[in-house]
């Protein structure tokens, strides 16, 4: 089996370098005719920049009626269901109040007026700061980071504070009822400051929940989950997939358990682990694998970051014949040290865990 994992890490590197070269040829070409124009080898692929195919889920008719949406419209209307639902509910951040720079928030200042979806200064750090305040007076905080890059000045207050609230207190107070949401990811032309997938960083935190969904359907129903956890959560959007994810999703509320992973394609060989954009990723991963080596590949998206789902992780491992490894792919922009987020070095280790 290790034999295996040693292709398969081999076809995800293929597969990134695939697209550094894509990317390489928009640079030569301009980036507006590799957007706009179709020629050589790939004039019958609609892909330039990205590097993956976006792959809906089948349409779910569980929670009734459905409305093709992208996944900045499926967040809206997670946010409205909330307001709706929710009086104490207040959404908070740069910019907010007219939509937001990606569009999230459109609308809603309007239908619940400005006491409930308003702007704040641009100062991360008071934005945290802020919502954990509303939230331990019992209130629902729903606050916006304008990009997960710019998180990190919040550090403070989501760790120290926002983490151990509950704890220090002995549980007499805390501040559950806070979310904090934050686009995520790289979209291609963002530079250092608008790519990051900081999720390694608070993973280790224990007191937060850290949620990233793969697609618009996954995302309504996870935020709306997070809204409604007992304890703090941070939420982050792949911002690639605003408008390039588009499938059908509930108008009405609905949740998805959090810290539960999800297997989204069973094998025998392999498990392959993702999350966020990185999902649709594997998922071509595995097509090459199947065609190229004849390798069965089972994926499972972890959804939650922490506290993230070992029970179905490991047992994607022990169902292999023989039992296997699995490989672990995080964000490309990813940052780690000795390991990418979702488990600690022991459980990497114990658990057969192999980042790729």
């Amino acid at each position: 089996m290790a034999a295996v994992a040693s292709r398969a890490r081999g076809l995800l590197r293929l597969r990134a370098a695939g697209a550094e070269r894509r990317w390489c040829g928009l640079r030569c070409t301009g980036l507006v005719q590799g957007f706009l124009q179709a020629g050589g080898e790939d004039a019958t692929q609609k892909r330039r920049v990205a590097h993956f195919t976006f792959q809906p889920d089948p349409e779910s008719l569980q929670y009734g009626q459905t409305q093709k949406m992208n996944l900045f419209q499926s967040i809206t209307s997670a946010l409205d269901n909330s307001l709706a639902k929710d009086p104490t509910a207040v959404i908070f951040g740069e910019d907010v109040a007219f939509g937001g720079v990606f569009r999230c928030t459109v609308g809603l200042r309007d239908k619940y007026g400005k006491d409930r979806v308003f702007n704040t200064p641009l100062c991360e750090q008071g934005i945290v700061g802020f919502g954990i305040g509303i939230a331990v007076t019992g209130a629902t905080a729903i606050a916006e980071i304008q990009f997960a890059d710019y998180i990190f000045p919040a550090f403070d207050q989501i760790v120290n504070e926002a983490a151990k609230y509950r704890y220090r207190s002995g549980d007499l107070f805390n501040c559950g009822s806070l979310t904090i949401r934050a686009p995520w990811g790289c979209v291609g032309h963002g530079a250092l400051y608008h790519s990051q997938c900081p999720e390694a960083f608070f993973a280790h935190c224990p007191g937060i929940k850290v949620v990233i969904p793969r697609s618009p359907f996954q995302a309504k129903g996870l935020l709306l989950s997070c809204i409604e956890d007992k304890d703090p959560c941070i939420f982050f959007e792949p911002k690639i997939l605003y408008r390039a994810a588009v499938e059908q999703v509930p108008v009405e509320p609905y949740k998805i358990p959090l810290s539960q992973a999800e297997v989204i394609q069973e094998g025998s060989d392999v498990t392959l682990v993702a999350w966020g954009t990185q999902v649709h990723v594997i998922r071509e991963v595995a097509s090459m694998a199947r065609e190229k080596l004849g390798v069965s590949c089972e994926i499972i998206d972890l959804r939650t970051i922490t506290p993230w789902d070992m029970d179905t992780v490991c047992k994607g491992t022990d169902s292999l014949i023989p039992p296997g490894p699995n490989l672990v792919s995080p964000c490309e922009s990813t940052s780690y040290t000795n390991n990418t987020g979702p488990s600690g070095t022991d459980n990497v280790a114990s658990k057969r865990l192999t980042v790729v």
